[in-house]
């Protein structure tokens, strides 16, 4: 397994294949105020290839076409998140999608524990490391712990999806997965136009 960094933008021609797990280092919580810092990216493979975006860029043609590649599945753990702040940066939709926690509420309804960490170990019977999960990604140089972490949350997201498939289809909700999934892209529009807590369903 190896970490791959890159500045800004993925090489061009590099290709993950046809399922890409994805995820995002930010410096907060708000996509407005907070900046997008990483990209991490894996294609199974157990590599991880991370962009690093430095402060003020907002172009990335490489990274944009893949997250718009209609042929390319971009899997996401919250991927509501990821999402918007994407979009928030790059102006970029990213779909199709799959969420892994949306996967994991729709058939493990036996628990209220979703997060990646409990996921792993329950799952898949792998322990990762979140001691990282709050350190500044802004950093002009990353350390190695942090890239480290970075790449336990997506190298094990292809693994983690073939077992929540195989639930969905055990429970019969292989087909509503994927009707939220569709609508997730849209989800996090809302988030960014002002509806971030709002049940826009309700009476």
């Amino acid at each position: 397994m190896a970490n791959h960094l890159y500045a800004n933008d993925l090489p061009e021609g590099l290709d993950l294949g046809p399922i890409v797990a994805i995820d995002c280092e930010t410096m907060g919580l708000n996509p407005y105020r907070d900046r997008l810092c990483l990209i991490q990216m894996s294609a199974g493979d157990g590599d991880c290839h991370l962009v690093q975006i430095q402060p003020n860029h907002f172009g990335a043609p490489n990274l944009c076409a893949m997250l718009e590649n209609p042929d390319v599945l971009k899997l996401f753990h919250f991927g509501r998140f990821d999402i918007a702040a994407l979009h928030q940066t790059f102006g970029v939709l990213t779909k199709p999608v799959y969420c892994t926690k949306i996967a994991s509420k729709l058939v493990r309804t036996f628990t209220d524990r979703h997060g990646l960490k409990t996921l792993l170990q329950d799952m898949l019977g792998v322990d990762i490391s979140k001691h990282q999960q709050q350190s500044d990604w802004g950093a002009k140089r990353l350390t190695d712990a942090q890239l480290d972490y970075a790449a336990s949350d997506v190298i094990y997201l292809h693994r983690l999806k073939t077992a929540l498939d195989g639930l969905l289809v055990r429970e019969g909700r292989a087909e509503l997965a994927q009707s939220c999934f569709e609508f997730l892209p849209t989800r996090a529009k809302l988030d960014l136009a002002g509806w971030p807590d709002v049940d826009i369903f309700a009476h």
